[in-house]
């Protein structure tokens, strides 16, 4: 595949990852404000995606398990994010959600490359960094009246689940599966070591809770986030790389502040129109700098 072709693909799976994380970002708050509990929606997720997912199974997975790595991309990037992400919006709104888990994804990702491997962003890319952080400032402004302590609460969770992906995203990226690998053996050895300890240990709420906000969760959770929203962020970062797809996909607040418009009646206000302007600029700025240089 030429270069031109491969950045195109990148682009065009980075642009599907961010119409589904806009929608994970709103799905997850929805389900976080129902009955249901945290554990129950990452069990509604895992049994989802291994359904689909069992008869993708194949011999090539089978010395999948016996992988060390494998294990350490499904704790980060399955378990450990979801549950902290899930109970993050048992408190937090929607809006702080999508600036934590994907704003900050292009500061956290360039931090962890270079606590790993000590390396920095060209200049150029520090400067779209720094207009996408100007953006989700502004984007923010109109939220920060409506902090609680819960609210503090659920954004400290989400926080650290926004580290956790930042560091499985690194991690898938220097490793070097597929796509497709990643997804089936995350979801399927997740699903694997949670779904017998929630049968036995874990709270339940899903008596208690409407058969369409399961359905929902089932359907959006299991096969849109975590196979088909998977799947796109892992060949947008293998065709664009780490930072370039976190940059693009900065627009994740400012997409869902827009949607929150027809979708949960609120004001479209100036520091969110201002937000998008700058976090569009920066995206545009830190994604034309593929390069990292070391050092300055």
């Amino acid at each position: 595949m030429s270069d031109q072709k491969q950045v195109l693909v990148g682009y065009l799976a980075a642009t599907a990852t961010l119409v589904m994380w806009t929608g994970f970002t709103l799905v997850s708050r929805l389900g976080g404000k129902s009955v249901l509990t945290p554990y129950d929606i990452v069990a509604l997720r895992l049994a989802t995606a291994s359904i689909v997912l069992l008869p993708f199974v194949g011999r090539s997975l089978s010395n999948a398990w016996r992988d060390g790595r494998l294990w350490v991309l499904a704790a980060l990037g399955n378990l450990l994010y979801c549950t902290l992400v899930y109970q993050g919006f048992k408190y937090a709104p929607a809006a702080h959600g999508a600036i934590l888990l994907s704003g900050l994804q292009p500061f956290l990702i360039s931090t962890v490359i270079w606590l790993i491997a000590g390396t920095r962003p060209s200049h150029i890319r520090r400067t779209g960094l720094a207009a996408i952080a100007i953006g989700i400032v502004l984007s923010a402004v109109p939220y920060f009246s409506t902090w609680s302590s819960d609210s503090v609460f659920g954004d400290f969770l989400i926080l650290l689940s926004s580290i956790s992906w930042a560091v499985y995203s690194v991690l898938a990226t220097r490793w070097g599966y597929s796509a497709w690998t990643l997804t089936r053996v995350l979801a399927l050895g997740s699903a694997a070591f949670y779904l017998p300890v929630y049968i036995v240990w874990l709270p339940k709420q899903l008596a208690a809770a409407p058969l369409s906000m399961i359905v929902t969760q089932c359907l959006f959770q299991g096969i849109v986030a975590t196979i088909l929203a998977m799947m796109a962020y892992l060949k947008a970062i293998a065709s664009l790389g780490t930072e370039r797809t976190a940059a693009f996909l900065a627009l994740v607040p400012i997409l869902s502040g827009v949607l929150a418009v027809p979708l949960l009646d609120e004001a479209l206000t100036a520091w969110l129109l201002s937000g998008l302007v700058f976090v569009s600029l920066g995206s545009y700025i830190a994604s034309r700098s593929a390069a990292i240089t070391t050092g300055s």
